[in-house]
Formats: C-alpha cells, sequence, structure tokens
C-alpha cells in the first residue's frame, strides 16, 4: 500500500453544490454560464421531475437510460445529443444516467468511436459541451469521478473508459432526491458506497490522501444505512448516504475499487442484478478473503460499521454478512435467480477483469474465484 510520500493525483468537479433542496441551483448556474440548449440523460422516473432543476432555455430530454446500460443504449444516447446540439448535458438519475452523460460529453460530434477510448486517458480533448451531474440514488459516486462504464453484449464485459475531459463541471447533490428511493434499493446502493469506500481504504494502491475519505465514507454507511432503510424521508439519514456516496466517488479516481467489483460485475453483464445488490451479495465474501493481507484496516472498517469481531475470517464474514442481511438484502446467488451451472463462466469473467483484481490487497485465483461464488451459492 502506498506510503504518505507516494505520488497522488486528486481530481473533483469544479463546483460541487450539497444539500436538502440545492437541485434548482442547476437551473441558475446553468443561466449565468449562458447555456441555452440543454440535453437531459435520465430514466423515465427521473424525467417526469426535471422541473426540479430549473433549466431554462431549449431542455431536450433522454429518459431512455436503461440499468446496467450496454453499447445498445449508448448509441440511442449520442444520436440524442447530436440532434439536441446541447451546449450543456446533465445526468440526472443513478450511476446509468451520470456515466452515460459522461460518454455523450466527450463522444457527441466527436471522431472517436466508443472503442477508441477504452481504457485510461484515450479521450481527445478538450470536451466542447459543459457537463453536469445529479444523483438521485446514493451509491455509485458517479458524480465526482472520471470513469464510465457500459457493456458489450457479444462479450458480457463492461467497458470502463477513464478521462479526466468527463470531470463534471457541476455536481449537484441534492439528499431529497433520493427519498423516493424504496427500501431494498437503498439498502442495495448503500452498501455499493460503502464497498467503493472499503475497496479504496485496503487497496494495494490505498493513499492517506484518500484514506480519510474512505473510512469516514463507511461510517457515514453505518451510522445512516439502516435509519434511510427505516425510514426514507429521514433527511439527515439520506444526507449522511449521499456524503458517503460522494467520498466513495473521490476513491474510485485516484485508487478505484478491488476485488470485490471484479466479481460483482458478472452477476450484472450476465443476470442484470442491480450493481448495488450485485457489490452487497459479494462483499462480506471479498473481505473476508482480504482480511489476512489488511487487518488492521479490515478492523477499522468493522468498527465504521458499528459491529465487533475478532478479527479473524470467520468473524468478519459473519459480521459484515449480518450487517448487509439484516438491511433485508438479498444474499444469496440462487435467490437472484443465477444458476450454479453458470458459476464457471463468472469465474472466468471475473478473473478476467486484472484492472481491478490487480488492486486486491490478496491475490484472488480463479479457484479462489470460484470458491466465493460456490459459497455465496
Amino acid at each position: 500500500m502506498a506510503s504518505l510520500d507516494s505520488p497522488i493525483t486528486i481530481v473533483r468537479p469544479h463546483l460541487i453544490e450539497f444539500g436538502v433542496g440545492t437541485a434548482g441551483k442547476l437551473g441558475k448556474w446553468a443561466a449565468e454560464k449562458g447555456y441555452r440548449r440543454t440535453l437531459v440523460i435520465s430514466d423515465a422516473f427521473n424525467a417526469s421531475r426535471i422541473d426540479v432543476l430549473e433549466l431554462k432555455g431549449e431542455v431536450t430530454v433522454f429518459a431512455e437510460v436503461t440499468p446496467e446500460p450496454d453499447t445498445a443504449n449508448l448509441e440511442k444516447v449520442l444520436a440524442a445529443a447530436n440532434a439536441a446540439d446541447a451546449e450543456l448535458i446533465v445526468g440526472f438519475g443513478g450511476g446509468s444516467a451520470m456515466d452515460l452523460a459522461k460518454l455523450a460529453a466527450v463522444l457527441a460530434g466527436s471522431t472517436q468511436t466508443l472503442h477508441q477510448v477504452v481504457g485510461p486517458n484515450k479521450v481527445h480533448g478538450p470536451r466542447k459541451v459543459a457537463l453536469a451531474q445529479v444523483p438521485t440514488t446514493s451509491g455509485t459516486g458517479s458524480e465526482a469521478g472520471i470513469r464510465a462504464l457500459v457493456t458489450d453484449p457479444a462479450t458480457m464485459a463492461k467497458l470502463a473508459v477513464e478521462s479526466l475531459h468527463m470531470l463534471a463541471d457541476i455536481a449537484v447533490i441534492d439528499p431529497a432526491l433520493t427519498f423516493s428511493v424504496p427500501a431494498r434499493t437503498t439498502a442495495a446502493t448503500g452498501v455499493d458506497a460503502m464497498a467503493h469506500c472499503v475497496e479504496a481504504f485496503t487497496n494495494r494502491k490505498a493513499h492517506p490522501m484518500v484514506d480519510i475519505y474512505a473510512i469516514e465514507g463507511a461510517r457515514l454507511v453505518g451510522k445512516y444505512l439502516a435509519r434511510a432503510v427505516t425510514d426514507g424521508n429521514d433527511a439527515e439519514a439520506r444526507a449522511g448516504l449521499s456524503l458517503a456516496s460522494l467520498y466513495g466517488g473521490f476513491c474510485l479516481g485516484p485508487v478505484n475499487t478491488a476485488g470485490g467489483h471484479a466479481l460483482a460485475y458478472p452477476l450484472g453483464t450476465r443476470w442484470h442484478v442491480a450493481h448495488g445488490a450485485a457489490n452487497a451479495l459479494i462483499f462480506p465474501h471479498v473481505l473476508a478473503f482480504n482480511t489476512p493481507s489488511a487487518p488492521e484496516k479490515t478492523k477499522a472498517v468493522m468498527e465504521a460499521l458499528g459491529r465487533e469481531t475478532s478479527g479473524n475470517i470467520t468473524s468478519v464474514f459473519d459480521a459484515a454478512y449480518a450487517f448487509c442481511a439484516e438491511l433485508g438484502i438479498e444474499m444469496k446467488l440462487s435467490g437472484l435467480g443465477v444458476p450454479e451451472s453458470d458459476l464457471d463462466a463468472m469465474a472466468d469473467d471475473a478473473f478476467a477483469i486484472r484492472r481491478l483484481l490487480d488492486n486486491n490487497p490478496r491475490d484472488l485465483s480463479r479457484a479462489d474465484i470460484r470458491a466465493i461464488y460456490a459459497a455465496a451459492f
């Protein structure tokens, strides 16, 4: 793991507006900038409430964002972006909407294709349009990051694009927008936010400059997630989760996730399990597996979540599993409709995600991954 004198690059959206009732600040900011044509990229539900953003001028709405978007969904987004000729693109929704907004901001009207920019730092700049991000869930932290992912249906693999040119000009984080998120989704996305923080905190590339956000994000989830699941209108709890999600996003740029997300991705690409639910199911298994390689940090994580353990693999697993299960999260692959016959293919898929597995504090072999899937079945 990195030491204090290790180099690191930290990026943030140029402006962050945070707090209950702040959604309308986007419209004011856009008007002050003189943007007259705006494209909002959203799902059907959030598209029905874009008035909260108070956008002026000509506003075009793309309302067909799908969960775990694939390349076909991106093509539709790019067609809409080219037709709108927008000066401002807004991602309004969960991580899927925000990721597609990032890609639209750099690919619409560009000579580059998606496959030409997959990987780190391949996007040609500067960006021609402004980019705003407005999350409506507390999980992905995508509003703060420089990565975007879409699924290639031909390979069932996530295509990851990383570029500073996809950093938002403004992120507006209004916890009130999350009040309507159902309890089950709140639980899963909250654990996803925590997983971002925990995987960055225990990462081979972990850095003290990021650790402070990572452990505080975990603490916020430990304090507020159960409250928000119980009462979705608990403004303090919703704000705590929104902040945890933002802090998780801060962790993703310079450090990123590790084994947990690598094992979760095949659940989404193959079986369309929601990203948060997939990460929540996998979380206790990989945290426990990693414990021998990061014992002190694992202890700090469990303390942040308000759980006591003896520090061994079994006690860490039991405590982390209970944390998720008590939130009402489905914790068995079979319960999510994943067939046992697919575990080998999933293990192959996960083992190929080197960009994340190479960050893991303990080497995960293909056999280890298969064993975790079997234990989670």
